[in-house]
């Protein structure tokens, strides 16, 4: 039995920065993490030619900014290192291959009883804690979704987890399900590698450029974001035209409310609009079912493919091991309270970049979660 002040669940980039502004006012802390490494998600499971999308002043972890020489956009292989330089500088050391199997809270003792397992040595931890934070990321699992007749297609069919690069597609033809940044971004390296490549486009989306994001995110500090956003689409119908007539709808509501209420962010372009347009990349709707290697879509086509990449997500799997957080998390894992409420919960439980803001959201859990937790203490101690 180890006790604890503070348990950190996750050493992604959340769990970072709350250990970090934890020990900015000397709160003791250990955080664990499944993996056998931190931000296993940007070590493992990033495609080569991922950059943050957004610029570097929205990216920055709480009490340490980037390289003055950094680039805007921060290249994957870089942001990794800026990790490990933020690990060393605030002597951060989790304990890897350490799972959490179950948390709850005892109400008699006024702490959380979290049980883990060491998968390493195949041995159980038991931990007593007073704080609990749950920082085990909203990209936990893969999220794949169930299309009838998938069990039956014969080429390769991966989660975009597991995509590197489109070098090994050159030739094939490919389709890739989902419209999100990742997607887009991986329709592109596919279609630059020489994949016929097609993309399924079903919801309404946003399409910027970066340099537009980051206009948008600078106005919001100071201009209401209705304002913000007739700009923004303004700008973006004159860079891009009528973008309907390709497959590529656009929301009723403006790119920043839209993240702001929701979450959902808006694509930026790395030029998959551009072969869109020129009929390189096919845009598709929803896909009705799967019959071998040929895919329904719901407008009747059915087309041949060899490969599939799923850029559908992740999803929380916090709510498999956490007992009595229904205060915080909804059973999709994600808060149930809005932003910027959503990062407390009952019985001193905390989450941490679960909220879908990004980095600076994150950035902005950890200083609030540390805030308060040093709050709590002091009271307790007073």
């Amino acid at each position: 039995m180890e006790n604890v002040i503070v348990l950190i669940v996750g050493a992604g980039p959340a769990g970072l920065a709350t250990a970090a502004c934890l020990t900015q006012f000397s709160i003791p802390y250990v955080i664990v993490e499944r993996e056998d490494c931190s931000a296993s998600l940007w070590r493992n499971r990033a495609y080569d030619r991922l950059k943050l999308h957004h610029a570097k002043e929205f990216c920055e972890l709480p009490h340490m900014s980037y390289p003055a020489d950094a680039p805007t956009y921060i290249p994957k292989a870089l942001f990794v290192n800026y990790l490990d330089d933020y690990m060393e500088r605030f002597d951060i050391q989790p304990k890897y291959l350490t799972s959490v199997e179950s948390s709850k809270y005892e109400n008699d003792k006024k702490c959380w009883s979290i049980v883990a397992r060491d998968m390493a040595e195949g041995t159980t931890m038991n931990f007593v804690a007073k704080f609990l934070v749950v920082a085990s990321g909203e990209n936990s699992a893969e999220n794949i979704p169930d299309i009838p007749g998938l069990h039956s297609f014969p080429g390769e069919a991966i989660h975009s987890s597991r995509y590197k690069s489109g070098k090994s597609f050159s030739g094939k033809s490919v389709l890739v399900i989902g419209s999100g940044n990742s997607g887009m971004e991986i329709a592109y390296d596919l279609a630059t590698h020489g994949a016929n490549t097609s993309i399924v486009i079903r919801s309404p989306i946003h399409v910027m450029t970066k340099e537009l994001i980051r206009l948008g995110m600078t106005l919001a500090q100071h201009l209401p974001l209705n304002l913000v956003d007739n700009l923004l689409v303004m700008a973006t119908k004159f860079i891009f035209g009528d973008l309907t007539r390709h497959g590529i709808r656009m929301p009723k509501m403006g790119p920043m409310n839209l993240k702001s209420k929701t979450g959902r962010s808006a694509v930026i372009d790395v030029g998959t609009v551009g072969l869109i347009k020129r009929g390189i990349i096919q845009v598709q709707g929803s896909i009705s079912k799967i019959m071998g290697n040929i895919v329904k879509f719901q407008s009747g086509d059915e087309i041949p493919f060899d490969a599939i990449v799923f850029a559908t997500g992740y999803k929380s799997t916090a709510n498999m091991w956490l007992k009595n957080g229904e205060s915080m998390l909804n059973d999709n894992g994600l808060p149930t309270k809005e932003y910027p409420n959503h990062w407390k919960g009952e019985n001193r439980l905390y989450c941490a970049g679960l909220a879908r803001r990004g980095l600076a959201g994150i950035a902005a859990d950890a200083k609030n979660i540390a805030d308060d937790i040093k709050s709590v203490i002091g009271s307790m101690c007073g």
